[in-house]
């Protein structure tokens, strides 16, 4: 039991046997720094119910709490605030209770519930992963992972675009333009390489366009017009009649993308465990149409095609399906949906990571299949996040446009090296320890600067900020974590003793209640789908113990009982700095 929780039953108990009236819920903050006592009561909001002042309502409870509840030992008021002191007592053994706890925290998944689906990534098979894939990526698996660590089961999938008229125009200038280049004969990872033919086209296009302007077209004519866009389009329709040769290459171009895919997934340290594809779920939907129709919910228009007017709800009227029966997007994600429920019974939610130029559509969608009375719509979740921007001429990719993903992170790591070797913090590791090393600092710095903002800003990453070893920054979490188990390695006595009677410094109290709070974040930041209170967490946390580091000595300690609790308590910052690191997914060095 939380000791806002043990509080609150033992006030509503005083309030109920001095004032003789029932309330429902006390409000606590944190105690400000210049008065005494660990948790404060707000007095304010029970004079509405008990009339009074307020002064003396918070010194009637406080001795009350003084005489009834052994772990209050003395308060103090200020105006409407009750200020209370806690015994060492508690903290010793709420701290003794949670250092046994190895997945402090956690709270165990109920296999019997229901499940939640957290969709991420969801990349096209036409370019490799880019910057704002990887702010996706992180949000995704560390909300996926934060609600797993709440106690619910999840589900980890992406749908990939693998088809349409962009997916045709790589294949279209790979067949021109290719010469038999595979990944294995040209070296290149297959999302590269097919992601050049991607530019190719474009190139070749615009070329096309250009040509047909000097000859007398309008540019719209010219786009319209260009061989190789009738190309494509034609090789679109082929595909869409199964012609086995275009079947085939698609085939081909798309596996050599989802092995380049895997490397970069498994770099950045995510998974999943289904994956659905667009050229299987774009026919999804229709029939839902018609149920959709039949229940009144959707109209049909006299040319034939079919919309939903949701101008009652403060939007407008959405087309579903077009006049010659092809789908949109909306009936798609709609199929999608519910063929995600179909395959998974349990799930009775959803988390769609999509950028905020999304906004609108998911407003749509989740209204739609509430409307269609399905009971999970109304547990959807657009995790929406803005746009990721990098300070100007930085790590720009070869097309000048866009941010490689494999190019960030190698550029993350090798910054996480020069940064390193400035500052000569490596000494005596050997080349093998030294890469690791720079690998988990770079992406800690890139994983911890991405999540520590809230998922709805827009930011700006920079690289060389991110991997200070000072600050709001992942290597300052790593290093510490690293300091702590360079104490455990020093400690030469025995840590499974349980120490219940001494005096608690202050440092170390308040090192104790910052830990207390884990659990609560753990669920706040799941119910908000937040990365960023977990990441702050961590860091305020490790800001307390590195203010306890330089106040209190623990190896010049001589008591051996205050000695052996100053390393547990160390020892128990570290394991929660690595478990919050890991539901971000990122690594802790043992040393540094």
């Amino acid at each position: 039991m939380g000791l806002s929780q043990l509080l609150e039953n033992q006030i509503q108990n005083a309030i109920k046997e001095i004032f003789e009236i029932n309330v429902d819920r006390i409000e606590f903050q944190m105690t400000r720094k210049d008065f005494e006592g660990d948790i404060t009561v707000v007095i304010f909001p029970l004079v509405r119910i008990i009339k009074g002042n307020p002064a003396e309502i918070g010194t009637r409870i406080g001795n009350y709490l003084i005489e009834n509840t052994k772990e209050v030992i003395r308060f103090n008021v200020v105006s409407g605030f009750l200020n209370i002191v806690i015994s060492d007592d508690y903290y010793l053994n709420y701290f003794n209770q949670m250092n046994k706890d190895i997945n402090f925290g956690f709270v165990p998944i109920d296999k019997n519930q229901k499940a939640v689906m957290v969709e991420y990534s969801s990349p096209n098979t036409n370019k490799p992963l880019h910057l704002g894939h990887i702010r996706n990526n992180l949000l995704g698996y560390s909300v996926a992972e934060i609600i797993k660590a709440s106690g619910k089961k999840v589900y980890k999938t992406q749908i990939i675009n693998d088809r349409g008229i962009h997916i045709c125009k790589s294949m279209l200038a790979w067949k021109k333009f290719g010469n038999g280049q595979t990944p294995e004969n040209s070296g290149l990872k297959g999302d590269k390489l097919v992601g050049n033919f991607y530019v190719k086209f474009d190139q070749e296009y615009k070329l096309q366009i250009s040509e047909l302007i000097t000859q007398g077209k309008t540019e719209e004519e010219a786009k319209k017009q260009a061989p190789i866009i009738l190309e494509a389009q034609q090789m679109l329709l082929d595909w869409e009649a199964g012609k086995p040769d275009v079947v085939s290459l698609w085939k081909e171009m798309n596996q050599w993308v989802y092995d380049g895919f895997a490397v970069t997934y498994k770099n950045l340290g995510v998974d999943f465990d289904s994956f659905y594809y667009e050229s299987q779920t774009y026919l999804l939907g229709k029939e839902v149409v018609q149920l959709g129709l039949e229940k009144g919910i959707f109209e049909k228009d006299p040319d034939g095609s079919v919309w939903i007017d949701l101008t009652d709800d403060g939007l407008d009227r959405k087309i579903v399906l077009r006049s010659d029966g092809t789908a949109v997007y909306m009936t798609q994600d709609i199929g999608t949906a519910i063929q995600r429920v179909k395959d998974n019974p349990d799930v009775s939610g959803m988390v769609y990571t999509v950028g905020n130029e999304q906004d609108y559509h998911f407003k749509v969608l989740f209204l739609i299949l509430k409307k269609l009375g399905f009971d999970w719509a109304e547990n959807l979740y657009h995790l929406s996040y803005g746009m990721v921007e990098l300070p100007s001429g930085k790590m720009k990719s070869r097309e000048g446009t866009v941010v490689d993903a494999d190019d960030l992170m190698a550029e993350m790591t090798a910054t996480a090296k020069s940064i390193s070797e400035e500052l000569g913090k490596l000494d005596g590791y050997s080349l093998d320890e030294k890469e690791k090393l720079y690998q988990i600092i770079g992406l800690g710095a890139l994983k911890y600067f991405m999540l520590k903002v809230d998922p709805k800003k827009a930011m700006l990453f920079n690289p060389e900020e991110s991997v200070d070893f000072a600050g709001n920054t992942g290597p300052f979490i790593q290093y510490t974590y690293a300091r702590i188990q360079s104490i455990l390695r020093k400690a030469d006595f025995d840590l499974s003793h349980k120490i219940t009677e001494i005096d608690l410094h202050p440092k170390e109290k308040e090192l104790i209640k910052q830990l207390e709070l884990y659990p609560e974040i753990i669920q706040n930041a799941a119910q908000h789908h937040s990365p960023a209170l977990i990441a702050n967490y961590i860091y305020e946390l490790v800001k307390e113990y590195n203010s306890f580091y330089q106040s209190v000595s623990i190896f010049g300690e001589e008591d051996i009982a205050k000695k052996t609790f100053r390393v547990q308590l160390s020892k128990k910052v570290g394991e929660t700095v690595k478990s919050g690191f890991k539901l971000l997914g990122i690594e802790v060095p043992e040393r540094m």
